[in-house]
C-alpha cells in the first residue's frame, strides 16, 4: 500500500476523533451556498481561532491539504503528525518557494489545499469579513495552477475559549457557509489576474458573511470576537 493511503488513514482518524471532541462543546450548522468542485482548488476561510482548521476539516466533504506555519513542525512528534496530515510548511517570514511548488504539485493531481489568508486570528475590524486587506497566498495558488479558490466563513468557533460552552447543554453555536468557486479570469497576465481575483475574492468574502448572517438570523454577537472577550463572557 503507498505512503499517500496510510497517510490518508491516519488524516481520518485525527479528524474524526477531532470531529467527536468538538460536537462536544458546539453545534455546527454548515451552510452551503454552492457545492464544492470537483477536482482541485483553494479552500480560502477566515480566521477566528485555533479550532478552526480541524472544524472545517472534519465538517467538509474534501480532505484538505493545510498550509501552516513552520513552527508548528518544531518538535520531533509535532513534525511526523503534521507531515502524516499532509500539511505543508511555509517559512511566515520569507519567499517560501518550497512550500509553493509543494502546494502546485498537489493542486496538479487534484487535491485541495487550506489557506487562512489572513495570516492569523482576525477579528472586528481586522477581520477580511468586515473588508481588511488580506494576503495574497491563495490568489497565487490559483493564478498559478489555474484553478479556483473556494471562499468559507466560519463563525462562532472562538466560543470555544470560553469553557463554560463545554458543558453539554451550552454547546457553542458553529457556522460554516461554502461560497462559490472565484476563477482567475481568462486572457490577463499573471499580475493582472492576480489583482482581480484579489478584488473578486475580497468582495465574495464580505457577500458570503452577509448572507450566511441573513440565512441564519445571526447578529453582531455572532461575529468574530477575540479570544479574550469569548472568554470573558458570562
Amino acid at each position: 500500500m503507498s505512503v499517500s493511503f496510510f497517510h490518508f488513514v491516519f488524516y481520518c482518524l485525527i479528524v474524526g476523533s477531532l470531529r467527536v471532541l468538538l460536537t462536544v462543546g458546539a453545534r455546527v450548522k454548515v451552510v452551503v451556498f454552492h457545492e464544492l468542485p470537483r477536482g482541485a482548488f483553494v479552500m480560502a476561510s477566515n480566521h477566528i481561532s485555533h479550532f478552526d482548521p480541524p472544524f472545517l476539516s472534519g465538517w467538509l466533504p474534501r480532505k484538505i491539504d493545510w498550509i501552516a506555519m513552520s513552527e508548528l513542525f518544531g518538535t520531533g512528534w509535532s513534525k511526523a503528525g503534521f507531515r502524516w496530515l499532509d500539511v505543508i510548511p511555509v517559512d511566515r517570514g520569507g519567499d517560501d518557494r518550497h512550500a509553493l511548488r509543494e502546494a502546485l504539485r498537489r493542486l496538479s493531481i487534484g487535491r485541495v489545499i487550506g489557506v487562512f489568508p489572513e495570516g492569523g486570528i482576525r477579528d472586528g475590524a481586522g477581520s477580511m469579513l468586515a473588508g481588511a486587506p488580506s494576503r495574497d497566498g491563495a490568489v497565487m495558488l490559483a493564478v498559478h495552477a489555474g484553478c479556483p479558490v473556494v471562499p468559507v466563513v466560519i463563525l462562532g468557533s472562538e466560543r470555544l475559549y470560553n469553557a463554560k460552552n463545554w458543558i453539554p447543554w451550552r454547546r457553542a453555536r458553529v457556522y460554516v457557509a461554502v461560497g462559490a468557486p472565484v476563477h482567475p479570469p481568462d486572457k490577463k497576465s499573471r499580475s493582472a489576474a492576480r489583482e482581480q481575483m484579489r478584488a473578486d475574492l475580497a468582495a465574495a468574502f464580505v457577500r458570503l458573511k452577509d448572507d450566511l448572517v441573513s440565512r441564519c438570523g445571526l447578529g453582531g454577537n455572532d461575529l468574530p470576537h477575540s479570544p479574550r472577550e469569548r472568554m470573558a463572557e458570562g
